[in-house]
């Protein structure tokens, strides 16, 4: 196994899903790893929360939500002046041809698929909290 970057210790992700076992998975993942974790269920509620905690580092965005999917909430984000260079990072269904594509033009930093590796999502988290 690769060594896993250490320097996460206390930064902070907001994660947005409407599925709780997604969320659950992902917490304990990112917590595992030192990762502070706040979550929103759907866009609308992420962006809400996100304007609510000025210390958040980086989005998790599942980007099939109800209501406000991931990639409206991406772009309502990437709308907002200080969120210019916030590492958001989409999380796509496996194989959904053309989702790493509105993900990017929506906004997205990044992506992964899901089911999450654990190794790629914090490889990932890694490169855009230190790379």
């Amino acid at each position: 196994a690769d060594a896993l970057p250490s320097d996460l210790t206390g930064r902070k992700v907001l994660v947005v899903d409407d599925d709780a076992r997604n969320v659950f998975a992902l917490t304990n993942i990112l917590e595992l790893h030192g990762l502070d974790v706040v979550y929103a269920e759907n866009g609308r509620q992420g962006i809400e929360t996100l304007m609510r905690h000025d210390d958040i580092d980086l989005v998790l965005m599942d980007v099939m939500m109800p209501e406000m999917d991931g990639y409206a909430a991406t772009a309502a984000i990437r709308a907002m002046p200080r969120y210019a260079n916030l590492p958001i990072i989409a999380v796509t269904a496996k194989a959904m041809h053309g989702d790493r594509e509105k993900s990017i033009s929506s906004g997205a930093s990044d992506y992964v698929t899901k089911p999450v590796d654990a190794a790629d999502l914090l490889q990932c988290i890694d490169r855009w909290l230190n790379g």
